[in-house]
């Protein structure tokens, strides 16, 4: 095996000449034990060429450069303080909102599809799917009326994202959420790529025409469906739902913005719903990816440990020497990176502040 080195061959070459006179059942063994190893490597290999994962040979062979010198938190900051690092990129769900009052969607007992009883719904996710928007949009915006963008302030892991582009250190934050808090935070619009979409601008199914965030929100809080005013359409915010694509700057971005990245850092998400949740494997091999949860996600499963392939979060491996995972709410995980860094940040009971 690769592991055993040029030590390991002439000894178990060695082993094979010394049992020649007793016949050939230490060279049938060999013999057998590298057939089962390429067998593995076979299966391997067709495994993930099948499902997408094969890898170029120069990556698979590329020497791990270990920038974190632990895969820790302390490591992290090092790397921070030390390396200089100036291409961060975030990737943020629902978990750095909750501490504002809006509800995450998974959590049992307190998550949003948890207490989705009141709308009669098919299965909670059926609120947003785009199918059954179409036909009864009702539910949809009865639920906007209680989240709507406006109604919430930013959190400290809001602030958080905007001081580490004022430190320079921000490529890009890519949120999953529509609350639209990075905005009220401050940090700039072309720092953020909002995949999931947003409520800034809204158009009607039928014609396309475009609406303004005013003239929603008009109709909305009037308890009304918004309707189109050229071809009376049901208008629709531009989220995404469930069954539409993806904003096209999510993909543009996207493709530019992960092969530069130094550091990811992962903020309050689940890692569960695609393509968002696969952008943690864009990443150079040798970047650093920092996850901030309540629990963990995104890690690597078994199967896919066992077939030597990428493909998610490793914590736990031997060989792990860039992931790391820090398990509480958002806003303990960047107040404690904000201290140790020996950045100010700092919240009251209604507002935060960058010291």
């Amino acid at each position: 095996m690769a592991s055993s080195g040029r030590d390991g061959d002439e000894s178990q070459k060695g082993e094979a000449e010394s049992c020649v006179g007793n016949g050939s059942s230490s060279k049938d063994g060999y013999q057998q034990s590298n057939e089962d190893e390429g067998a593995v490597e076979l299966i391997r290999r067709y495994f993930a060429e099948k499902l997408g994962f094969s890898e170029d040979k120069k990556e698979v062979f590329q020497e791990k450069v270990k920038a974190l010198t632990e895969a820790s938190v302390d490591g992290v900051i090092k790397y921070i303080q030390e390396r200089n690092c100036k291409n961060i990129i975030t990737m943020a769900g629902a978990g750095i909102s909750t501490a504002a009052g809006i509800p995450d969607f998974r959590s049992p007992g307190c998550g949003l599809y948890s207490n989705l009883q009141k709308y009669k719904l098919p299965d909670p996710q059926a609120i947003f799917e785009i199918g059954f928007f179409r036909q009864n949009p009702q539910p949809f915006f009865t639920l906007a009326k209680e989240l709507y963008p406006g109604s919430f302030k930013p959190t400290l892991c809001h602030y958080f994202i905007r001081l580490l582009n004022e430190k320079g250190l921000l490529l890009r934050h890519y949120t999953q959420n529509i609350d639209t808090l990075e905005r009220v935070a401050g940090l700039p619009a072309e720092k953020i790529v909002e995949a999931h979409g947003t409520f800034h601008t809204s158009h009607c199914l039928e014609c396309k025409h475009e609406y303004t965030v005013d003239w929603m929100k008009e109709r909305i809080f009037s308890d009304s469906v918004p309707t189109c005013e050229k071809c009376d359409g049901v208008v629709k915010p531009d989220i995404v739902f469930f069954g539409e694509d993806l904003p096209t700057r999510f993909f543009v971005c996207a493709e530019k913005d992960f092969p530069k990245c130094d550091l990811l850092i992962i903020l309050g998400s689940s890692l569960t719903v695609q393509p968002f949740a696969s952008l943690i494997d864009r990443v150079p091999k040798v970047c650093p990816r920092l996850l901030i949860n309540r629990e963990r996600a995104g890690h690597r499963d078994w199967v896919m440990a066992a077939l030597q392939m990428g493909r998610g979060l490793d914590f736990d491996s031997r060989d792990n020497f860039r992931d790391v995972a820090w398990l509480g709410s958002c806003d303990e995980g960047c107040q404690m990176l904000a201290d140790k860094l020996g950045w100010g940040v700092s919240c009251t009971i209604d507002r935060c502040y960058i010291l």
